[in-house]
């Protein structure tokens, strides 16, 4: 049993914190799941979209320490593997976008010049 006020406001913080890491891993299963049916049932598009939504959800799980980084990558590369042996025995081409298609795509409003700060005074002495 916890001794210090501190220790026991960790026993309630790791509690919280294990009901929010629980949700998020079960809704991983789903995501992954849905994945796979849509793959088995050969809907190329379905399976496109739930692919897409279940590596994001994977890559947000891993980014926010739910799970290890590894395992999203692990989990990524085998239902990507599945849907593309899947679409491929359907004679449909996977239409993955590469990250710089999508940044050319999209320019940010950061990529305007930012005006010029004044240098800092320095304190005289």
């Amino acid at each position: 049993m916890a001794n210090t006020k501190a220790s026991k406001k960790d026993i309630r913080r790791i509690a919280k914190r294990t009901v929010q890491n629980n949700t998020v891993r079960v809704s991983l299963k789903t995501y992954v799941k849905k994945s796979r049916k849509a793959t088995a049932s050969g809907d190329a598009e379905a399976t496109q979209t739930t692919l897409v939504t279940a590596q994001k959800a994977l890559d947000k799980a891993a980014q926010n320490g739910v799970i290890h980084p590894n395992q999203a990558a692990r989990r990524k590369s085998r239902i990507a593997k599945q849907a593309a042996a899947a679409l491929k025995a359907a004679g449909v081409t996977p239409t993955v976008k590469a990250k710089a298609e999508k940044k050319a795509a999209a320019p940010k409003a950061a990529d305007a010049p930012a005006a010029k700060k004044a240098p800092a005074k320095k304190k005289a002495e």
